[in-house]
């Protein structure tokens, strides 16, 4: 086969695969705008019946602009197709509800278009370093010669010491420029984007990987201590059997380091800090800022699948009944011999009466309980109420004993931010209105701090005077945190929805 036949072939197997299917066809624009509208990064899964009406909305919304929409379409049917096309996922949560979640594919064909439509250099300084540090640093590990090595070493040694005695020295630290940091702020969204979908490709692959073992025992003749043993080897053996999970292995030893994550949040923070940042819209600096979140959020996806596979085997390995399977296969056996021995002088249309099911008891009337005199009783009299009703709480009333009120404790947080006058969340809060000084406000104030990641573990405590609804003061300690004009910005751009006691 020549050069160009191999090349063909190769480019129909990858147009077969769902992510470029998923790209190609009339619908390709209509099925991206769903799904980049309907899941996000903190938004991976989505009840099933509630997928349906978002989507169907969606068609409403489309034809009520002129815009094209599949015809005869509605939202159930939609995704029904979506996950026979591999572009959606449906699974179970934890509380047993159906849900839908993006696969591989689809997080990958959702990155390319996010590339594609975002302006960026293709070959730019901070790509080429991170190639050549890459290549430099894979060439020190991969060299059996430990000269080489040693030399190596020495050289990096030698540049590392040359430019610390210049800095001690009093030599000028060279301030990265706007422009190379607005490069080094693409190549890391773009590194941070791809981190999802290959989350979700070791996830399938786990999953892809258990489906075939239970296929396995499903099969298997062999008594269960046998199987038990294979499966606990391939299980050993799980996470190297494939590319997507050796790569995971190699992440998962990395990553579950603590002190590399917080080292990892710090870097984040310096890069926030930069006044290149400020051209940043809202979405790149919430990508930025949630690298950390993106990494532990996808380990917890595949070790949750992991645990959740390897109890349904453990399921099905203790309840799997050897003795019941072998009665009733000595059963069909048994029938099976009768057939071949009733063949042997049955003609070719002889029939024997056979009846499935038992006859019906024909019973004119079956009484299903007799009479009880308390059951036939009346109910006893209502009592009368009294005159004198307690008075029922108000509007207001009830509010004030709900959760925080998250909008408008951001808008004080803008508006003291705005003003100036921005310090601790200890000052504004001992500052704001009696309705905004409850003690679930206090909370209120520290998950907007959440939000933003600025939860500091080297800020001290400070005292906030809490205020009850029935005038009752208490004091609280809590973090002293003050936002940074990133995370004000940041602040603007978060969504509360579903959070606010309105």
């Amino acid at each position: 086969m020549s050069e160009v036949v191999g090349e063909l072939t190769r480019a129909q197997e990858a147009l077969l695969r769902p992510t470029l299917r998923l790209l190609d066809g009339k619908w390709a624009a209509f099925r991206i705008a769903v799904f980049r509208c309907t899941f996000t990064r903190d938004r991976r899964s989505i009840q099933a019946g509630r997928l349906h009406v978002q989507v169907d909305t969606f068609l409403t919304e489309f034809q009520s602009e002129g815009a094209e929409v599949p015809p005869n379409a509605n939202g159930r049917a939609l995704c029904n197709q979506w996950v026979n096309d591999q572009w959606l996922f449906r699974d179970h949560d934890a509380e047993n509800n159906i849900v839908y979640s993006l696969t591989s594919s689809a997080l990958e064909a959702l990155d390319l278009v996010q590339s594609l439509s975002r302006d960026r250099v293709l070959v730019s300084e901070s790509r080429l370093t991170t190639i050549l540090d890459t290549v430099r640093r894979w060439a020190l590990e991969a060299s059996p010669d430990a000269q080489a090595r040693i030399d190596r070493l020495n050289a990096q040694i030698k540049e590392l010491e040359v430019e610390r005695n210049r800095l001690a020295e009093g030599g000028a630290v060279a301030a990265a420029s706007d422009e190379r940091m607005l490069d080094g702020y693409t190549n890391l969204i773009d590194l941070i984007g791809q981190l999802p979908s290959d989350f979700k490709r070791v996830e399938e692959s786990v999953l892809e990987m258990h489906r075939r073992i239970l296929r396995d025992f499903r099969e298997e003749e062999r008594p269960v201590v046998e199987v038990l043993d294979e499966y606990l080897a391939k299980q050993d053996e799980l996470v190297k059997g494939t590319p997507e999970g050796r790569a995971f292995d190699g992440a998962f030893v990395l990553l579950r380091d603590d002190a590399l994550l917080q080292d990892l949040r710090k870097n984040v923070q310096v890069l926030l800090d930069h006044p290149a940042s400020a051209v940043l819209d809202n979405r790149d600096v919430q990508e930025i800022r949630g690298a950390v979140s993106v990494i532990r959020q996808g380990m917890k996806d595949v070790l949750t699948q992991r645990r959740r596979l390897t109890a349904t085997l453990k399921e099905h390995i203790v309840n799997h009944d050897v003795l019941q399977e072998r009665e009733l296969d000595r059963v069909l056996r048994g029938i099976e011999r009768e057939l071949v021995t009733w063949m042997e002088s049955a003609g070719p249309r002889t029939a024997v009466p056979l009846e499935l099911l038992p006859p019906t008891a024909k019973v004119a009337h079956l009484k299903e309980r007799f009479w009880e005199p308390t059951t036939a009783a009346p109910p006893p009299p209502l009592e009368e109420a009294e005159d004198d009703t307690e008075i029922l709480p108000t509007i207001e009333d009830l509010r004030m004993q709900g959760g925080p009120s998250l909008d408008d404790l951001r808008e004080a947080v803008l508006e003291a931010f705005n003003r100036g006058g921005a310090g601790t969340l200890g000052h504004l809060f001992n500052a704001l209105p009696l309705p905004l000084r409850r003690p679930v406000e206090i909370l209120g104030l520290l998950h907007l701090a959440s939000r933003v990641d600025a939860l500091r573990d080297d800020t001290g405590t400070e005292v906030f005077e809490a205020i009850r609804p029935h005038g009752a003061t208490r004091h609280f300690l809590a973090p002293a945190i003050s936002f940074s004009s990133n995370e004000v910005t940041a602040l603007k751009g978060v969504s509360l929805e579903g959070l606010s006691d309105e």
